[in-house]
């Protein structure tokens, strides 16, 4: 599907984020039904979803609340994983920052992943005014973000009805697999996946599950040096 010829900034949002239902739909789907399994209430898995809308995090979050951990662990745990909003915060505001307060407010509720990117490179490609720009925003908002909230609250509705010894439990780190390993493209991702997993279970024995924060930490440290690494060693090959 194409937006060649859609005039309606809006329109060619929403066309743009049509394909990101393929993976808004299961993890949608996953997340309420591992809601269901980790004791939610139906209710309590769409608010869950309306309050966060991040899938990792909410993955996340969930799981340490099924191992009891304090408030503030999950709440840590969850903000470490969200820290790349703070980039993506840094990198939209020169096209959507004069809008007024409450569409600023909407536009940062609504920035996640799939809307981020569709945005910064339908920004960069073609001249628009805010405007235009926040009416695409929306528009990629539609297919994305809504739908999130509809397959969270059928996920939960099928996930009550599942009995709790189906053992759901292992669908946790299948997600996170699935989320991860597409996004292992060069060799910083590669090491930092790699230096955080071995990190995370050394420090396995630590309660909480602080082995992963800890991993994370480790990984990003990694992942940093990596692509420090590689850019020294480009510089003297494009000086030359």
């Amino acid at each position: 599907m194409t937006t060649r010829g859609v005039k309606s900034p809006y329109l060619r949002g929403v066309i743009d984020g049509l394909p990101f239902l393929a993976v808004i739909a299961p993890f949608g789907l996953l997340f309420g039904v591992i809601s269901a399994e980790a004791g939610l209430s139906v209710l309590d898995a769409v608010a869950f979803s309306v309050a966060v809308i991040a899938g990792a995090a909410q993955f996340t979050a969930l799981h340490l609340m099924t191992d009891h951990a304090p408030t503030i662990v999950v709440l840590v745990s969850a903000l470490a994983v969200n820290l790349r909003m703070a980039m993506y915060s840094a990198s939209i505001t020169p096209h959507l920052g004069h809008l007024p307060v409450w569409k600023r407010a909407l536009t940062a509720y609504f920035l996640v992943d799939q809307t981020y990117a569709l945005s910064s490179l339908e920004f960069e490609r073609r001249e628009m005014g805010v405007g235009e720009k926040f009416s695409y925003f929306l528009g990629t908002v539609t297919p994305i973000c809504l739908p999130w909230y509809l397959f969270t609250l059928a996920g939960a509705w099928a996930g009550a009805a599942i009995p709790t010894d189906m053992g759901l439990d292992f669908a946790v780190p299948v997600a996170f697999l699935a989320m991860i390993g597409p996004m292992l493209r060069t060799p910083a991702h590669i090491a930092a996946a790699l230096v955080a997993a071995g990190v995370s279970l050394a420090f396995a024995w630590l309660p909480y599950n602080l082995g992963l924060i800890v991993g994370g930490i480790a990984g990003m440290m990694t992942g940093a040096q990596v692509e420090l690494v590689i850019e020294r060693r480009a510089a003297p090959e494009e000086a030359a």
